[in-house]
């Protein structure tokens, strides 16, 4: 079975998590796993690899820079003669999409070949040893982004309408409304809305009001004692037994587990 990694078990309170991995050419593969809840930029330092993807096998090179979703099962190998070193951060998916929604960058996959980039992870990896902060990690962003595609950071399929609406959207008021609210914020009708939505973020607008929903309602879990059935109420679902079939859809962990395990890891 593919092990399931999760943000709060790694990072101890901190906003993201930075590594350097080396792995010796013919050394076994690194596990094949997913996240459940976070983000990982890899940035390779030298050598040469393979990233083992249910897709296939994509080469790794000095100069790569990958993003690693929370969908893609993967694993990574070295290849002879030198292995393999890179430096990973890692960072929650609900603060990259917000980020995402300010910014209006590209939502796709991201596997290009750009020396420049790997700076940029050596100094996000300097920062994490010295207590970062969410300054930090949205500088790593910028810094990326900037380089990944310059002079384009808005990424301006994404109309500014929809980028505003998104963005409200993050407000528990606007959360409890759903997608009769994300309407009223966005101006135009039910079908541009959904024709809009699929082309900039590959989503229906009922599939991304709950992505919202199930963020906000593990933020609310993690950082308060309300009862689980208030915080589905807060976040819009019509019940508790709803609310949890829906997150445990989502994180493979009950709200109640999830309480426990997410309050546990970050006690210092």
């Amino acid at each position: 079975m593919d092990q399931i990694l999760r943000f709060e078990a790694h990072a101890f309170g901190r906003p993201y998590h930075a590594a350097r991995v080396r792995i010796p050419a013919r050394a076994r593969d690194t596990e094949l796993h997913t996240h459940a809840d976070f983000h990982e930029f890899m940035g390779v330092v030298s050598g040469s690899g393979e990233h083992l993807l249910t897709t296939g096998v994509a080469p790794l090179r000095a100069g790569d820079v990958v993003l690693v979703r929370p969908s893609d099962r993967h694993a990574v190998r070295g290849v002879v003669p030198d292995g393999l070193e890179f430096v990973n951060v890692a960072f929650p998916s609900s603060l990259w999409q917000g980020f995402l929604d300010l910014t209006r960058a590209s939502r796709g996959p991201v596997s290009v070949n750009q020396p420049a980039a790997i700076p940029v992870f050596e100094h996000a990896l300097t920062r994490f040893q010295d207590n970062p902060t969410t300054y930090d990690l949205v500088r790593f962003w910028i810094d990326l982004l900037d380089l990944l595609t310059p002079g384009d950071p808005g990424g301006s399929r994404i109309p500014d309408w929809l980028a505003r609406a998104c963005t409200s959207m993050r407000a528990e008021d606007n959360l409890r409304g759903g997608v009769p609210r994300l309407l009223d914020l966005a101006g135009v009708s039910a079908a541009h809305l959904s024709r809009s939505m699929r082309a900039a973020y590959g989503v229906t607008p009922t599939a991304f009001v709950t992505d919202l929903r199930l963020e906000h309602a593990a933020s609310l879990l993690a950082a308060t004692n309300l009862p689980v059935a208030s915080i589905a109420t807060r976040c819009g679902f019509s019940s508790q037994s709803y609310f949890t079939r829906c997150f445990t859809a989502a994180h493979a962990l009950s709200p109640r587990t999830f309480r426990h395990r997410s309050q546990r890891a970050f006690v210092p």
